[in-house]
């Protein structure tokens, strides 16, 4: 890894070059990765509401490290921390691959992922500066969305053609994002010298908690993209569902394909926003969010690919320009109060809660019988009020 602190603040230099490399890998094999599981457990006979649970183990990470990982991400310098967050997804996915139980090498991938995350957006604020973070995160999460987009559909069609060829694509994927974090550049530790007992790190996450969540701009923040989130990653278990039930086909690619529409519209929408929006114009990301839950119940009632995927690439435009903006507010306002690495911590906190919970309802949902179309359209609906909700509350704020 290099021992150069860079001086250039573009979104192109080096460091971020790397940083997005290391990104494109890590998402690529997290998406690859799942699609191949959940090929796995068709193939090994789970019933289907336990396709839900997958994720909700791999959240749950999230959940369970948010007090300790933003504090390792502000400790040491943030492309180790990448590092080594990729090589704990590169044992899970590897111990997938030797016949481990699928869920419990889907933990270790979560603890990674949750490791890797604070990481991975702090070190933007440390790469650039000012409304350059907007644009970023825009190259962010157009590399990150780019990821989905191919691993989803490399997941999918490798699942088809062999189950643990598709895994071991996966291994290798997160052993190239391992090796691209050893050129992003060392930088300053954030926060040094912060206790690694207990309760003083638990006690400085919540206290982080208290202060985002007592600022109105950052609260603002945590819970759009909390719902976003949470939101996104019960549409892809839904597709799963929806594909066999409305259209009759029972492959394991196109349901990756209609996720790589998504992929493909959010990139879209990230570079709109970078172009459109700055710190001071947040606020006019939120119709966006309200037309995104009108949108998933439309699409839960067509039963045709075309207008599926002009759909969900529509909604892939309102997601992608709704979110990149609250993401930047959170570390702009983040890094002068808790520390980015904290910030990011705590948004995870939120947004894996969030997921937790729609992913739950979701599986109780199918446990039950409802119907995929009847889910799509109460789920759309829901998340367009309380969008709707948020945009009224900041505005009388």
């Amino acid at each position: 890894m290099s021992k150069s602190v860079p001086e250039n603040t573009s979104i192109w230099s080096k460091g971020m070059m790397a940083v997005t490399a290391a990104q494109f890998l890590s998402a690529f094999g997290d998406n690859a990765l799942l699609f191949a599981t959940l090929a796995l457990l068709k193939s090994q006979f789970y019933p289907d509401w336990s396709q839900p649970i997958l994720q909700m183990v791999f959240v749950g990470a999230y959940i369970v490290f948010a007090p300790f990982v933003g504090q390792v991400a502000d400790s040491f310098a943030k492309g180790r921390v990448m590092m080594f967050a990729n090589s704990l997804k590169l044992l899970g996915a590897a111990s997938i691959c030797l016949g481990v139980n699928p869920f419990i090498g889907y933990t270790l991938v979560g603890i990674g992922a949750a490791a890797y995350s604070p990481a991975k957006y702090g070190i933007l604020g440390e790469l650039t500066t000012g409304d350059k973070l907007v644009k970023a995160n825009g190259l962010m999460e157009s590399s990150t969305i780019a990821a989905i987009l191919l691993g989803s559909m490399a997941g999918g069609v490798l699942a088809d053609w062999h189950v643990l060829a598709a895994l071991g694509v996966c291994a290798v994927v997160y052993a190239g994002a391992v090796v691209a974090n050893l050129f992003i550049p060392t930088l300053p530790v954030a926060r040094p010298g912060q206790s690694w007992r207990f309760t003083p790190m638990t006690a400085s996450f919540f206290n982080a908690c208290r202060v985002l969540w007592h600022n109105g701009e950052t609260r603002f923040s945590l819970i759009g993209t909390s719902m976003f989130w949470g939101a996104g990653v019960t549409l892809r278990f839904l597709l799963v569902l929806w594909v066999p039930t409305v259209l009759g086909l029972t492959d394991n690619a196109t349901p990756t394909y209609l996720n790589a529409m998504v992929a493909v519209g959010i990139v879209v929408g990230a570079g709109a926003a970078a172009k459109l929006v700055t710190l001071q114009t947040v606020a006019r990301c939120m119709p966006a969010g309200v037309l995104i839950g009108l949108v998933v119940l439309l699409f839960s009632l067509q039963h045709a690919l075309l207008p599926a995927y002009v759909l969900l690439f529509l909604m892939g435009i309102l997601g992608g320009f709704f979110v990149v903006p609250l993401n930047a507010l959170l570390q702009e306002r983040g890094k002068h109060t808790v520390g980015a690495g904290n910030a990011i911590a705590v948004q995870n906190l939120g947004e894996n809660a969030a997921m937790l919970l729609m992913l739950g309802l979701y599986s109780l949902a199918v446990k039950a019988g409802l119907s995929v179309v009847g889910i799509g359209v109460g789920f759309g609906g829901l998340f367009a009020l309380a969008i709707a909700g948020l945009w009224v509350w900041q505005r009388r704020r």
